[in-house]
């Protein structure tokens, strides 16, 4: 059965273009589109869409606006397609907080310009999307971290990758570890230029210090490094002290930076001295570097099912046996802390 999206867009010349570039691929059916917030929601009720494709710039109600009400109301797959998530980073990540699944840039320049480089992005994120769990939203909630420190500082490293649905679900593992939790690197997929902007929202929320990641940072109790969009991140070592180094190089597992690098060098130079956790994402990345980590020593653990917006980098994970133990992602901060020893 074909995915039934409803385009959402003031433009119609990108209705007419998205409609295009969707129809153009036999999985996908276009069952309407809206010209904003309002016609969208009518629409929304009536039809019963699989997939939202969502602007941000509209009249009478933005796209992020709506997006959250519809989230609330009536929670349903959204990938935001606009000019602003090229560059505006806040405005991404404010989507994706809000419920998105996730998002493809129009060019800035004419639509038209840039069709080809944006089809096959947008027909990979309708697919992904059309797969995704998503969860109702509270239309205001402000996160507070409350956890206390740990009784003793700890030297292990805690590996984290992540992709589709990953900045939230990253959100709600950090806020629940204390300030003096394990030194973390991270690897989530996200295009260059956005993972700064990413790591500003996460320090502003929790108990450690979250940075993106550059080449020397030392890996350390309470410190949180973020790999850099379109770079690898890899471990090293020097005497008793673990630090990142960034690169560039091929794309590996599809992804740059890619979770299989992070963690197999975590499997090298940390081995035992490591925790490895993997949530929710599409494709298999890091299920091969998770069992390395495993093999050598490292506990792990894998979000669940239930918990996760794409059960597909877990997934894979938990069936090669690379997953110890699985938990609903509420639980997986609690996990870690309890992998310490």
């Amino acid at each position: 059965m074909a995915i039934r999206v409803l385009i959402v867009d003031d433009s119609a010349t990108a209705r007419a273009v998205l409609r295009d570039i969707l129809e153009s691929d036999p999985m996908i059916e276009v069952i309407d589109t809206a010209s904003d917030a309002y016609v969208a929601r009518d629409k929304i009720v009536s039809l019963k869409p699989d997939v939202v494709c969502l602007d941000v710039e509209m009249p009478r109600m933005d796209g992020i606006t709506f997006l959250k009400k519809l989230m609330h109301y009536i929670p349903i797959p959204v990938v935001m397609v606009s000019s602003l998530t090229q560059s505006g980073a806040k405005t991404t990540l404010e989507a994706l907080e809000a419920g998105a699944v996730d998002f493809v840039p129009k060019p800035h320049s004419h639509i038209y310009d840039g069709k080809d480089e944006m089809r096959d992005e947008l027909l990979a994120k309708i697919k992904t999307a059309a797969k995704a769990k998503v969860f109702k939203k509270e239309l205001s909630k402000q996160t507070v971290n409350n956890v206390t420190s740990l009784a003793e500082t700890t030297h292990k490293i805690l590996a984290i990758g992540a992709s589709t649905g990953g900045t939230e679900a990253l959100k709600e593992v950090l806020i629940g570890l204390p300030r003096n939790a394990p030194g973390t690197v991270i690897v989530q997929h996200m295009p260059a230029n956005f993972t700064a902007a990413f790591a500003q929202r996460l320090n502003s929320i929790c108990a450690m210090e979250v940075r993106e990641a550059r080449s020397g940072d030392s890996i350390t109790p309470g410190v949180v490094l973020i790999a850099p969009g379109d770079y690898h991140m890899v471990i090293r070592r020097s005497g008793a002290r673990y630090y990142v180094e960034i690169g560039s190089g091929d794309k590996v597992s599809g992804h740059r930076p890619s979770v299989d690098v992070l963690f197999n060098s975590v499997a090298k130079i940390a081995g035992a001295n490591a925790i490895g956790v993997i949530l929710t994402g599409m494709g298999s990345d890091g299920a091969k570097g998770l069992l390395s980590m495993r093999k050598a020593g490292a506990r792990t653990i894998g979000q669940d099912e239930a918990s996760s917006v794409v059960y597909g980098m877990p997934k894979i994970a938990f069936e090669n046996g690379a997953v110890e133990k699985q938990f609903p992602l509420q639980k997986i901060s609690t996990n870690i802390l309890a992998s310490i020893s």
